[in-house]
């Protein structure tokens, strides 16, 4: 089934909004501003109904981010809405993805970091404010360069305290605030 035109503009609307508010807004990513900023974020919306289509769909966004450079392109957002919504399944595609980096060379170059409506750390409950850092409004795959990562993270003061941080900034939200930033967890 093919995602009407509203319907992908709606989608990429929601994830932006995401973008823009929690992981900019908030600093959970100190390095999204700039890419984001300089038009290097691409919002690829999913029309996959199967992880078959889905699987062809990761490997032509990571083929499409492998023929540009970090100048072009930094990074990929590859949204998912009509699959996945179980986010176990959505973990166990996650390993079919890591699949298609190995099989195809991808290993070192990229990596797929993991946004999903019911994002949930293990050994926490579900409730638990700390799975707000990676609760986006679609099960998204995020497709990351290596090299990029490794070139942010050296210029960061202490970038192994970033998590630590962005759980004790969600547990200082109000619920309004909750609310707010998170709409479609209601």
């Amino acid at each position: 089934m093919q995602l009407t035109i509203e319907a992908i503009s709606r989608i990429t609307a929601e994830v932006q909004r995401w973008l823009e508010q929690v992981v900019i807004g908030l600093h959970l990513c100190p390095f999204a501003a700039e890419p984001q900023r300089n038009r290097q974020i691409r919002i690829g919306v999913s029309s996959a109904r199967d992880s078959g289509e889905l699987l062809l769909e990761l490997q032509r966004e990571l083929r499409h981010l492998a023929q540009l450079t970090s100048q072009e392109l930094e990074t990929t957002l590859l949204v998912v809405p009509g699959m996945l919504e179980d986010f176990d399944s959505y973990n166990d595609f996650l390993e079919l993805a890591d699949l298609v980096l190995e099989q195809f060379g991808w290993e070192g170059e990229f990596q797929v970091a993991s946004f999903h409506p019911h994002y949930c750390f293990a050994d926490v409950e579900g409730e638990d404010p700390s799975n707000l850092t990676n609760q986006s409004p679609y099960p998204i795959l995020h497709l990351l360069r290596e090299a990029s990562i490794e070139k942010a993270l050296a210029h960061y003061p202490h970038p192994e305290l970033i998590p630590e941080r962005n759980v004790e900034q969600m547990r200082q939200l109000s619920p309004e605030q909750r609310r707010q930033l998170f709409p479609y967890l209601l």
